[in-house]
Order: C-alpha cells, then sequence, then structure tokens
C-alpha cells in the first residue's frame, strides 16, 4: 500500500502531530508545585526533582501555583490589609504621589491611566486607552535604596506602618524569586547559582493593585476588562490574590482563556518576557488578563461587580544586565542581546500616559 506523504512528512506523522496538538490542547493546565524540599535544602535528588517540575511546568504553560513559598499567611494577610488602607485614601491625598517617570516606575496611578496590551504601537496603545482603559487603580514601589529615584511613600499618619510592611514585604518577594530562579537553573542544568549575581541588584517592583466595583455595563464593551491581556516584562511575577477571583490565562494552544481559581496557601507565578527571551522561548512567557467576576443586581436592569484586591511583585534582571540566548537553549538564537534596563523602560513607556 502507498502511504500518502505531505512534502517529506507522511500522512501518519500529520495525524500523529495533530492528536499531539490536541492532546496538548485539552491538557493544558497551571499545575501546583509543591516548593517545601527546594526550600529545606533536602538532597540533591528532591532539589533536581522540585526543579524539573517547575521548568517542566513553566515550558508548557508558564504558570504555576506555588505551595510551601515560605511567606507567611499572616505575612501577605498584613500587606493586603496595608495595601486596602492605602488605596482608602482620598484621591486627591493619593494623586500627591503619583507616577510619574518610566525610569523611576514608582508612585500612584489612577483608574486609567494605565492600559496594558502586548501592542508596541504609541497611537494605538492611545487609542486603546481612551476605547477601553483598565479598570484598575496601582501602587509602584520600588527598591528604597535607589539612589537615582525614590519611592513616593504616604505619611505615616495617613497610613501607620504602610512603609515599614512595604519594604519588608520586597525582601521577603526577592528572596524567593532567587529560590525559584535557582530552581530554574537547576531545571535547565545551568548549575543552581547561574542567575545569582545577574538578578542581585533588586531591580523589581511591587504593585498593590485595587479594582475599584465598577457597574458591568462599563465592562462590555469591545476590548474592556479590568486589566486587559498581556504578558509581563521580566523574568518571573509573584501573584497574591484575594479570594474574588479573576485572572485568566490564555491556552496558547487553543487562544481561549482559562481561569486561574485562587487556591488556599498558594501563590501563582508566571514567566515574564525578558526570562522567556533569555531562554530562547524555552520557557513561555503567557498572555493573561484579569476580568470581572459574577456581577451583582443593583437596580432592575444593572448589575455592580465586587472590589478585588491583588499584590504582583514584578521579577527583573539587574538593569545592567544583558540578556542573550541561555546556554543548553538552543544553537540558534531567536534575539539580538538586549540591555534589561532599556527594554523594561521602553515597555513601561508604551504602556502609561
Amino acid at each position: 500500500m502507498t502511504m500518502l506523504t505531505y512534502g517529506s512528512i507522511s500522512a501518519a506523522a500529520v495525524a500523529k502531530r495533530g492528536l499531539a496538538t490536541a492532546a496538548s490542547a485539552n491538557s493544558f493546565k497551571i499545575p501546583v508545585i509543591d516548593f517545601s524540599k527546594f526550600r529545606a535544602e533536602a538532597g540533591p535528588k528532591e532539589k533536581q526533582q522540585t526543579a524539573e517540575e517547575v521548568v517542566t511546568a513553566f515550558k508548557e504553560s508558564g504558570f504555576i501555583y506555588l505551595r510551601n513559598h515560605g511567606i507567611s499567611a499572616d505575612t501577605i494577610q498584613t500587606t493586603f490589609q496595608k495595601s486596602a488602607d492605602f488605596f482608602r485614601l482620598p484621591s486627591e491625598v493619593k494623586s500627591t504621589l503619583a507616577w510619574e517617570d518610566p525610569r523611576s516606575n514608582r508612585g500612584y496611578v489612577k483608574v486609567g491611566r494605565e492600559r496594558v496590551t502586548q501592542s508596541r504601537d504609541p497611537n494605538e496603545i492611545a487609542a486603546l486607552r481612551a476605547k477601553a482603559p483598565d479598570f484598575k487603580e496601582s501602587m509602584e514601589i520600588g527598591r528604597d535604596w535607589d539612589s537615582e529615584w525614590k519611592n513616593m511613600w504616604p505619611h505615616e499618619a495617613n497610613v501607620p506602618g504602610f512603609k515599614q510592611t512595604m519594604l519588608d514585604f520586597y525582601q521577603t518577594c526577592h528572596n524567593l524569586h532567587v529560590n525559584v530562579m535557582r530552581s530554574i537553573a537547576m531545571g535547565l542544568s545551568l548549575g543552581e547559582s547561574f542567575f545569582d549575581d545577574k538578578i542581585n541588584d533588586q531591580c523589581h517592583n511591587l504593585r498593590l493593585l485595587s479594582y475599584p466595583p465598577v457597574k458591568r455595563a462599563l465592562l462590555d464593551g469591545e476590548g474592556q476588562a479590568r486589566a486587559g491581556a498581556h504578558s509581563d516584562y521580566g523574568t518571573l511575577t509573584l501573584l497574591f490574590q484575594d479570594s474574588v477571583g479573576g485572572l485568566e490565562v490564555q491556552n496558547p494552544h487553543t487562544g481561549k482563556f482559562i481561569p486561574a481559581t485562587p487556591i488556599d496557601g498558594t501563590i501563582v507565578v508566571n514567566v515574564g518576557d525578558l526570562l522567556a527571551r533569555w531562554s530562547n522561548d524555552v520557557l513561555r512567557s503567557t498572555l493573561h488578563r484579569v476580568v470581572a467576576p459574577v456581577a451583582k443586581l443593583i437596580g432592575t436592569n444593572e448589575t455592580l461587580t465586587p472590589a478585588r484586591q491583588s499584590i504582583a511583585f514584578f521579577c527583573n534582571p539587574n538593569f545592567s544586565a544583558t540578556i542573550a540566548c541561555l546556554p543548553n537553549c538552543g544553537n540558534n538564537p531567536k534575539y539580538p542581546p538586549v540591555n534589561t534596563g532599556d527594554y523594561i523602560v521602553g515597555r513601561l513607556a508604551d504602556t502609561y500616559t
């Protein structure tokens, strides 16, 4: 019997490839990974097993739920409480701390000022912002010892304990970032400490997020969302969600978005664009968005979405670092080398008014 072929690929191979793609689409999920053995300095075998689980997940979905990550529930709860205290301040008080410069990326961002998108065209972004702004406000915090750019803190009397809580949380999140990057290094057979001197300047961004209640009708227009579909810019994002939910992750095989429902005791960790670029796309930076949860009826024909809080810690390489194809990630780099600082500042400049 003669086997049909398409070019040099047999019909059987085409069918097999199609089945594999369908299987990938149907099996897409965000796995829950127990990080305790890696953190506890377990034996080499146990640490390597966890590292391989992390890297496999980041190759397939780009997202994980991390359990036993080492950040206590009390620490997270206190940070959420101080964040809520800040966003309850009057608008005129918050506006005195307004975000001003992408090189700094610090300060308060009012509702509608940011429009996250994959576009790099300023005119297109401006049009999207005018038509469908993101319904959220945020407070951006960087490393506090920076010699050039300073954080913008509210008066202590207005939000007692806010500054120290956020400084402590920033350091705690950086420490977790180091550990997860060490697991990635092990999983890619680079040596556990490979990334240590490339992320030690702590050029990160702690973002406190508040999604105010909003009439559902305002979110039903074309392109509207609490935060539009986007990927993140840096190495990893550590996301702390409340119980309201709304985060959705795109299945790269089908284009459909699936809910990343909050799971008690876990945080969501995802790959950013620079880590994907660094790994020559071996690790996947996946599109995600925030949509409105089920709304409550407030009138005959009107509904209101509930408020939502989240905290994102955007992890970055050192701003002086050059991002070029890693060893063990292919012999044909897809991207030219890029400076971290130039890349991050460029993306931020496109995103804000």
